[in-house]
């Protein structure tokens, strides 16, 4: 592999330089060059490969201000049913439960209310 197919493939496993390319922090040219001078070596690559925590928590806060609430709960309740679909064709089902707990089996050797 030539120089220029190992940096796309270090580029490819870290996304954050794909980001800082679309804010226009740097250049392809720029990383290239570093890549080219250090290869992968970590210090050499600390600047650019740092996250901002506070960006990170806005990213996860948006993502879950964009939940829709009734379309989670339309899925919840399409599993559940689908749960009780299988539990009855394979007759596994949860032990009965009466109004004093869970019913116990009676034991094998014990005849008519022995």
């Amino acid at each position: 592999m030539s120089k220029k197919d190992d940096f796309k493939m270090f580029a490819k496993t870290r996304p954050e330089l794909v980001s800082r390319i679309k804010t226009k922090d740097t250049s392809w040219q720029e990383l290239y060059e570093i890549y080219d001078i250090y290869g992968d070596d970590d210090r050499a690559w600390n600047n650019y490969l740092k996250t901002n925590n506070s960006t990170n928590i806005n990213n996860i806060t948006d993502i879950v201000k964009k939940i829709d609430m009734d379309s989670v709960q339309k899925h919840i309740n399409t599993a559940q049913k689908a749960l009780g679909l299988v539990q009855e064709l394979t007759g596994k089902s949860t032990p009965a439960v009466s109004n004093k707990g869970l019913v116990t089996p009676r034991p094998i050797n014990k005849f008519f209310e022995d």
